[in-house]
């Protein structure tokens, strides 16, 4: 049920209805941030201190739970990559890139895969995730607008170099340092643009 369907309710009520809601969207995102990439709605009913009929009264399902959590958060993730030092030759600005989307990848790791291992799932998540692999593409090619003159082929290599799964893959799968992760990022970068 969205906040618009709900009944209208005296004003203390609707206050802990709010606190209630607040409270299970809270138990939700410390999950995923301690590593539990798909609690349980029994699992965050608990952690919220509020009954399983309390959590399907707010939320009608998990689906609905993850979209009130994104409506939440996605602005002060997509925050993350925003800024940053964009001064500089191709190669500085290639170099500041890699470290502000490498801070924001470490960040936000366990939110991504935890929608990673619900996209299967939720209509909406494929629908926010591909939304926010766009704003991130156009992030790229304001910090690197070398890019709209390549063919296409680099760009989207490009894309595929500077995305999350493959700092997951540096990070979590062949177990590199955040410097070395960072190096080897940076120095396929170069290679991809400065040296075409």
């Amino acid at each position: 049920m969205s906040k618009a369907d709900e009944p209208a309710l005296p004003d203390g009520r609707r206050l802990r209805s709010e606190r209630t809601r607040q409270a299970i969207i809270d138990a939700s995102i410390a999950f995923m941030d301690e590593g539990v990439l798909v609690p349980t709605a029994q699992q965050i009913a608990e952690r919220a201190g509020v009954g399983i009929r309390s959590f399907f009264r707010h939320f009608a399902d998990m689906g609905s739970l993850f979209q009130a959590i994104d409506d939440q958060i996605r602005d002060s993730y997509e925050a993350l990559f925003r800024g940053g030092n964009r001064d500089g030759t191709l190669e500085q600005r290639i170099e500041h890139f890699v470290e502000r989307y490498a801070s924001a990848y470490e960040t936000i790791r366990n939110t991504v895969l935890s929608t990673h291992a619900q996209l299967w799932r939720y209509e909406y998540l494929r629908e926010s995730y591909a939304r926010s692999q766009r704003v991130m593409r156009r992030d790229q090619e304001a910090w690197l607008p070398e890019l709209m003159s390549s063919p296409g082929t680099r760009r989207e290599a490009v894309d595929a170099v500077a995305s999350f799964e493959m700092w997951y893959r540096l990070r979590g799968h062949q177990g590199l340092s955040r410097p070395a992760a960072v190096a080897a990022l940076t120095d396929l970068l170069k290679q991809l643009i400065c040296e075409s």
